[in-house]
């Protein structure tokens, strides 16, 4: 199995572009810890380990490391869009809280299923999938 460094080296020379020491930094701090995170958080944590990279640049990367298949952005809309970890980890779906942010993760076999199905009948290959369920979490219900 191919590391995610070099999983990323050769995206980025199919890409002719160059794995730059700026690009390992935010790779290397990306998947430094197994939460969600968002870009500016990133910024904070380059900055606290005195790294300093352009919030463009940071940008710009994680765009190239979603394309890789390594990270997945996990939520769009009015609220920034966060990323998690693909590489090495178990494919599963969210459910996130419009009232705190909070991301639930789960997995659910028979949805996997219901969507496999719905690609075989329509005879459509799929690639990937993101499931993402916007609602309130037990607390912020309790709250309104």
């Amino acid at each position: 199995m191919l590391s995610k460094e070099d999983i990323f080296r050769e995206f980025l020379e199919s890409k002719n572009l160059k794995f730059t020491t700026e690009r390992q930094a935010i790779l290397e701090r990306a998947f430094a810890n197994h939460k969600h995170f968002e870009a500016d958080e990133l910024l904070v944590d380059l900055r606290q380990n005195k790294l300093k990279i352009s919030k463009a640049t940071i940008y710009r990367t994680l765009s190239l490391l979603v394309k890789s298949g390594l990270l997945r952005e996990v939520i769009f809309g009015e609220r920034h869009a966060h990323y998690e970890q693909v590489y090495g980890h178990e494919h599963h779906d969210h459910l996130v809280c419009n009232g705190c942010g909070k991301i639930i993760e789960f997995v659910e076999n028979r949805i996997e299923k219901l969507q496999d199905e719905v690609c075989r009948r329509n005879k459509f290959e799929p690639e990937s999938h993101r499931l993402q369920i916007q609602g309130f979490c037990e607390d912020c219900k309790k709250m309104t």
